[in-house]
């Protein structure tokens, strides 16, 4: 089966300056993986009649179907209707439906038609119109061989509206697509090239029709296995199966599939064996706490957090005693132990955890360099350490040692059984 791609070519001087973002093509582009259709680039072009007819030139070189949006207003920066009209060497004329459509959207609120805005009805007369139900741009679909150009709004509920009622349904038709099943595997505590090289054997021994990509984000690592087939349910079958070989190999890192962030699972997990956490947060400065109360339901499992961000509030609100400041500073592994185990009795929680350390840019000793964190967790049992070396950038010892944490909790409670 012939695998059907597409390019998606953006229009419009405000998103090459980042006045608007374009969320238009990630989610076109969801969209259409899902469909079997292979997106092969994205490209935005200002409002620059040559820019856009060389763009549509190299997307029809490319791709067998092109979905333009933006720059069908009725303004003179607006290009997108008369580059279409010069690129199919045609005129412009008056759509008499698309007149009538868009008569009736300003009389449906109470609004005059001015002579600018009936300029949206006038069409490039080699395109079929296609109606917008949420606005007064028409789209446009043309036929160009085996190849099809669609030219949507830019507005975004606009350009999903259509192409969820109408374009999508016409593009299955068309086309003959294969089934696409996407399976997302997420791990934690591992970057990504040393990553790669655990699985290298398994991902070189994959069949052809079942691709691997590498999704690195702060703090995790996401494995996207994306089959293609004409067989849903085999499809399915074999990502399982091969996400059973893959998970022989690195059990230890992978917390999740799907979209489900790593607070999530942790939640679930707490959840189920009935536990309660407690944090104290300094270098973190809440993060941690945020990234789980944003799960709904965390309540339940859920029980507080300090931010003891200066020795003062170490000593009297925590409790961490003064001489272990004085000695070895609150950025030590004594310290964080004080921390987790304080905090844990404070709230009476299974489990406490705790983050001190020198986020940056000041702060930073010859033995303490910027990005120095320690992070603590304890359970009553025990009490776990670990020491981070993180970068040098403020933010990214935040994100990194917030994820750190959360990986410690998920580790810690992995190994505690479900409760009935």
């Amino acid at each position: 089966m012939k695998q059907v791609t597409a390019e998606l070519l953006t229009i419009g001087d405000e998103i090459l300056y980042g006045q608007i973002v374009d969320t238009n093509s990630q989610w076109m582009g969801v969209e259409l993986s899902n469909m079997g259709i292979r997106v092969l680039r994205k490209t935005s072009v200002g409002d620059i009649e040559s820019e856009i007819l060389q763009a549509l030139k190299e997307a029809e070189e490319r791709a067998d179907i092109i979905l333009i949006t933006g720059g069908l207003g009725p303004t003179n920066d607006d290009l997108t209707k008369p580059c279409l009209a010069k690129y199919f060497n045609c005129d412009l004329v008056m759509n008499e439906e698309a007149l009538t459509e868009v008569t009736e959207f300003f009389k449906s609120r109470g609004r005059e038609l001015t002579e600018l805005n009936k300029m949206q009805a006038a069409l490039p007369s080699a395109c079929e119109k296609i109606t917008n139900h949420g606005g007064t741009a028409p789209g446009m679909w043309f036929g160009k061989g085996n190849k099809v150009f669609m030219s949507m709004p830019g507005v975004p509920h606009e350009m999903k509206k259509m192409m969820i009622e109408q374009v999508m349904p016409r593009l299955k038709k068309q086309y003959d697509l294969p089934v696409i099943h996407h399976k997302v595997i997420r791990t934690i505590g591992i970057g990504e090239s040393f990553l790669a090289d655990k699985i290298k054997d398994w991902e070189d021994a994959l069949p052809e029709h079942i691709k691997l990509a590498y999704l690195p984000s702060l703090g995790e690592v996401k494995l996207r296995l994306t089959c293609f087939g004409s067989s849903l349910k085999a499809l399915e079958a074999e990502a399982e199966k091969q996400t059973a070989t893959l998970k022989q190999l690195v059990d230890q890192y992978i917390y999740g599939y799907g979209e489900e962030p790593i607070e999530v699972v942790i939640g679930n997990m707490l959840r189920e064996r009935k536990m309660t956490l407690s944090i104290a947060e300094s270098c973190t400065g809440g993060k941690v706490s945020h990234m789980i109360t944003s799960v709904p339901g965390s309540s339940e499992y859920f029980q507080g957090s300090i931010i003891p961000y200066s020795y003062d509030i170490k000593m009297a609100q925590l409790g961490v005693k003064e001489e272990t400041l004085n000695q070895y500073g609150a950025v030590s592994e004594q310290t964080i132990i004080e921390m987790a185990t304080l905090v844990r009795e404070k709230f009476n929680t299974s489990i406490g955890v705790a983050t001190s350390g020198i986020a940056g840019p000041g702060g930073a000793t010859p033995e303490k360099p910027v990005g120095t964190v320690w992070i603590a967790l304890a359970d009553g049992g025990r009490v776990i350490t670990k020491k981070l070396q993180l970068a040098k950038e403020r933010h990214l010892n935040i994100q990194l040692s917030s994820m750190a944490v959360l990986n410690l909790i998920r580790l810690s409670i992995k190994e505690s059984p479900v409760k009935a």
